[in-house]
């Protein structure tokens, strides 16, 4: 499961509830080359990687997608995501529209989820309750436009208007494309064998 969201839509915060309600669902742990936050756990929240080592792994192929974003680099590991993937496993990557678009030519099958906000006004108000100063609140607004066009292309699209409600409809997304027939073809066939 692919999801994306401008700033500010609650993203981070419907993911981890989606991650408490679901075991079987493991979180892509991107790499990037930002210093690490107060309380951030290398491996955990974050794979820090010097931006020399980042730009060697671009060049042996070792990220299904990567992008640059504030001066940043960030992506996600090729091995890594295949590795959970033959363990039956099931991701959720938190991935911007562009590196999206990259996974979903790799990974047809994949579920793709934008998350936004009930509204402009509302996004901008919780842009504003962050505390940053206009000029960057005013960067990402014209980024969070710039990804909300995207929305489009997404097969799912959640609008987080109440935090509960939002993870709800997850929820349902998510069990709905566990029932999907192509992805329960093996366990018909066990019938009869």
């Amino acid at each position: 499961m692919i999801v994306s969201a401008p700033s500010g839509a609650g993203k981070t915060s419907i993911c981890r509830k989606i991650m408490q309600m679901f075991p079987n669902l493991h979180f892509s742990v991107s790499h990037t080359t930002r210093p690490p936050r107060p309380g951030e756990v290398d491996g955990k929240d974050y794979v820090f990687l010097s931006e020399a080592e980042f730009r060697e792994r671009i060049a042996r192929g070792e990220f299904v997608e990567w992008v640059e974003n504030y001066g940043q680099l960030y992506g996600t590991s090729k091995k890594t995501m295949d590795a959970f993937l033959e363990q039956g496993y099931d991701l959720l990557l938190d991935i911007e529209p562009r590196g999206a678009r990259a996974i979903r030519e790799q990974y047809p099958r994949g579920v793709f989820i934008f998350i936004l906000p009930p509204s402009l006004s509302e996004l901008k108000a919780r842009l504003a309750k962050r505390g940053e100063s206009d000029a960057v609140m005013e960067s990402r607004l014209r980024t969070s436009l710039d990804e909300i066009k995207e929305a489009l292309w997404y097969d799912y699209i959640i609008f987080n208007e109440r935090l509960g409600e939002a993870v709800e409809r997850f929820r349902a997304v998510y069990i709905a494309e566990k029932s999907r027939r192509e992805r329960c073809t093996e366990r018909i066939e066990a019938f009869f064998q």
